[in-house]
């Protein structure tokens, strides 16, 4: 067979667009690939994150060149890690020719707890997206958000009830732009010491005892939980903007409990 000069196939996406219509993000979507991130310890894990991955298109170019965000996962000379994350963005950027781009990384975070009577260890996940953005005239911000699983108990039924109080897991969500650098595990322990308790991947009966009994002593609405949290990130100096929401899985209805407070530190007086 033949061989195919690259450079007479017609570059279909690099052709002109007349429309006059600039996209604001395109590229590729829910790719995974292996990643390092390091930890708090001074380790490093090795997981699995699903990226987003998008450049903005000028009103005339007809396309992007979709190969090129694949191609710069796998180089031979990138190792994806958070140290690496805003020079990824930086030649994605450069890659595609463009102005602006955006990147999501979403993966598993894993914290080895102890459990807090008989001390005995167990890994706990946490779902982690980091998201890059560089804007017209190449500022980068990065922001990190983080689900952290916990215990609340709802006060009100703790006061009527003669005996007893509902409780329920929740999900608590802190999304993060942040101006230095902050530890996941900062941030986890950060919620986990607002809840009614932590949830831990194993217990012992002393340490269910406890747990109970702390939740118990420690009643908390979904808005004292986004309220007594913002609290916390609004004195965090490494932290610009937030956002904090609390989300009840409720053990007596079938519908959740929402809360919400946002943040720019930026823009506030």
């Amino acid at each position: 067979m033949k061989p195919v000069d690259a450079h007479a196939i017609a570059d279909v996406q690099s052709a002109r667009d007349s429309r006059q219509l600039a996209i604001n993000k395109v590229g590729i979507k829910s790719i995974r690939h292996p990643v390092k991130v390091r930890d708090r310890s001074g380790g490093v894990q090795h997981t699995v994150a699903v990226f987003n991955m998008y450049v903005g298109l000028p009103h005339n170019f007809k396309g992007t060149h979709m190969s090129r965000f694949v191609e710069l996962l796998n180089g031979p000379d990138h190792e994806i890690s958070v140290e690496s994350f805003e020079p990824m963005l930086r030649e994605m950027v450069k890659r595609l020719e463009a102005e602006t781009g955006h990147v999501e990384m979403t993966f598993p975070y894993f914290v080895n707890k102890s459990a807090p009577v008989s001390g005995v260890k167990s890994l706990m996940d946490y779902e982690v997206t980091f998201t890059g953005d560089i804007a017209e005239g190449g500022l980068y911000t990065f922001t990190m958000k983080i689900v952290v699983p916990v215990t609340s108990l709802c006060p009100c039924s703790k006061k009527i009830s003669e005996y007893g109080a509902h409780n329920q897991r929740s999900h608590v969500t802190v999304t993060a732009t942040l101006s230095d650098h902050l530890w996941i595990e900062e941030i986890v322990q950060l919620v986990e010491g607002q809840a009614s308790c932590e949830v831990y991947g194993l217990l012992k009966r002393p340490d269910e005892k406890y747990v109970t009994e702390r939740a118990y002593d420690n009643p908390k609405f979904v808005e004292d939980m986004v309220r007594d949290v913002a609290g916390l990130l609004n004195d965090e100096p490494r932290i610009s903007a937030f956002a904090v929401e609390s989300e009840n899985f409720e053990s007596i209805h079938n519908h959740s409990a929402y809360a919400i407070i946002e943040r720019d530190k930026r823009t506030s007086a």
